[in-house]
């Protein structure tokens, strides 16, 4: 019984680890020029790691690339990580992306992450959005690399695709509903 008493404090604590987790990211954001080097470096991982996602980056509109997102939890969780939109192989855009969640959660990882534009369409919904929302602005299809290193055809015929690489931590959570996107003014 002792222990129960003690369980609103705990979260209590944790929540706060979290928050100063997200918060001093932010605050200690990165400049241009490192955010354009860790996207080139993740840029190159990912070409290593899926041959067919690369040739789909070949073929989209736009991509949206987050190449070091960082995400704690213990109960309750947070994520941040700073980006660029990419149209025609130039960077058009600085972003963020953050996220909060509830539930059984434990642990902390760091990942990368790619959204591909597949259409003009869905290019532009995103970039004429002042903020954009995961799972309610547009639905993001989750690209898994199957035997032979091939995606699902069912996923290539999605306007938005997405792909989560270079998991480091304890944490795995391979979803982006509820990522909230928005541009980086500086």
């Amino acid at each position: 019984m002792k222990t129960l008493r003690f369980l609103p404090t705990l979260k209590l604590v944790a929540l706060v680890l979290i928050a100063q987790l997200i918060f001093s990211a932010s605050a200690q954001a990165d400049s241009k020029v490192e955010i354009d080097l860790y996207v080139e470096e993740a840029l190159k991982q990912f070409q290593k790691e899926t041959t067919a996602g690369a040739q789909l980056a070949a073929q989209a509109k736009g991509m949206l690339v987050f190449p070091k997102v960082y995400k704690a939890g213990i109960g309750i969780g947070g994520e941040y990580g700073e980006g660029v939109l990419q149209v025609g192989g130039s960077t058009v855009g600085y972003y963020n992306t953050a996220a909060a969640s509830f539930g059984f959660q434990l642990g902390a990882q760091i990942k990368s992450q790619i959204i591909l534009f597949m259409t003009d369409a869905a290019l532009q919904k995103f970039r004429n959005s002042e903020g954009w929302e995961a799972g309610v602005d547009g639905s993001v299809a989750i690209a898994t690399i199957g035997a032979g290193g091939q995606i699902d055809t069912n996923t290539i015929q999605q306007p938005m695709i997405g792909f989560i690489f270079s998991n480091k931590g304890l944490m795995f959570n391979l979803s982006l509903e509820g990522s909230k996107i928005t541009p980086i003014v500086r």
